[in-house]
């Protein structure tokens, strides 16, 4: 039988639980690095965590079914998972990127991929002709944030598929924004979809994850070895958190969803909001591919206020929404990219986004939507 996705979520993979010992409704959490053989030859299907653990398989296969991917790999952080994921470049090897990319990853392309010899472009992948200008003969992947972090740029993921089969490219997608709960790049023709785990999956703030999901039997193996080899896994008790959080991602998003739209709507009528960034309203740019290709908009807000002077109040007056990187917990978080998330990003590219001293972003969490509204009123005030 084929259950919902909401199903899922809270169940995983059911058939999993009933091999749980002795009945545990919870995955058990298996805190340990190596696994005893039961004679020469043979093994447990588990030898040594840094290469399979149970806990870990369960979330493991859980992701694989909520995305739709062949496989998935459990990573100690988003940033890892990124890092693997470049792996599987060569120097000399181009890759396309979103220009309005989380700084994070802006940072290991620059920091360690160019190092490497990879190289890379970034491009407004919502320009399709924009992107295939780019391709070169060097041309490997395109590796795309949509919605994009934190201007919330929409890019076409069928118009990336049809760019990568023609070039014979990879098209890796960055789902950390809205989830598989919302969009499923695999389902529109992704070879590999990462996510930071850390952020709606967890979705506690209590934890660090990042995932890797392969869509064809050579990808899987491929990053397999490489996983196996670079020892990035994810820790049992990591895994076992992670779980415990995809087991309410449904209700969360519907709920942060909806508090999230109420507070666009709010930002757009004060005087001090210059320009709200929020896929859900009809009049961003990018609102109808979104609908075309996602279940919903997700939760984050990025605005501009009038002044660096409100923006800098708003963050030294909010009460309620916490003041912090991270985003997608269940918790309402502010920041300020320009010092925060995008600070590696070169100036000038920051403020050709927009991504200013004026510039926010906001993770609408699950509390009551007029509490954080208020809040943002007498931060204004």
């Amino acid at each position: 039988m084929e259950y919902g996705i909401e199903t899922r979520c809270c169940h995983g993979v059911t058939e999993i639980v009933k091999e749980h010992s002795f009945g545990a409704v919870s995955v058990p959490i298996y805190q340990t690095a190596t696994f005893a053989h039961r004679g020469i030859g043979e093994s447990t299907g588990h030898d040594y965590t840094r290469v399979s653990n149970p806990t870990r398989d369960e979330l493991e296969q859980t992701i694989s079914s909520l995305e739709g991917a062949l496989d998935t790999v459990a990573c100690a952080t988003g940033m890892a998972a990124i890092s693997l994921v470049l792996e599987l470049f060569d120097t000399g090897d181009h890759l396309i990127c979103s220009e309005d990319l989380y700084g994070g990853s802006v940072r290991v392309f620059s920091a360690v991929g160019e190092r490497r010899g990879l190289k890379f472009t970034y491009v407004n992948t919502a320009d399709a002709a924009l992107v295939e200008k780019n391709i070169g003969p060097d041309t490997k992947a395109l590796y795309i944030e949509t919605p994009s972090n934190p201007t919330m740029q929409i890019t076409d993921i069928r118009a990336m598929k049809a760019l990568a089969d023609k070039y014979h490219l990879l098209l890796i997608v960055d789902n950390t924004f809205l989830s598989p709960y919302f969009q499923r790049p695999m389902e529109l023709g992704a070879h590999i979809v990462l996510h930071s785990g850390t952020k709606f999956l967890a979705g506690h703030n209590d934890t660090l994850a990042g995932f890797v999901c392969t869509a064809t039997e050579e990808l899987k193996e491929r990053i397999r070895y490489l996983y196996k080899t670079v020892g990035n896994c994810l820790s049992p008790f990591d895994s076992y958190l992670t779980l415990r959080g995809i087991k309410t991602l449904a209700v969360r998003m519907e709920r942060q969803q909806e508090n999230a739209m109420q507070i666009a709507e709010w930002l757009k009528k004060q005087d001090k909001i210059k320009q709200v960034y929020y896929i859900g309203l009809p009049d961003h740019p990018g609102y109808e591919v979104n609908k075309s290709q996602t279940d919903g908009f997700g939760s984050m807000i990025s605005f501009t206020t009038d002044t660096e002077e409100t923006a800098r109040r708003i963050l030294e007056r909010v009460n309620l929404i916490v003041f912090a990187e991270s985003l997608g917990g269940v918790e309402s978080l502010i920041t300020y990219p320009m010092l925060q998330t995008h600070s590696d990003v070169p100036v000038e590219v920051r403020e050709r986004l927009g991504i200013t001293e004026c510039f926010l972003r906001l993770s609408v969490g699950i509390e009551k939507a007029e509490d954080l509204i208020a809040d943002l009123r007498q931060a204004l005030e």
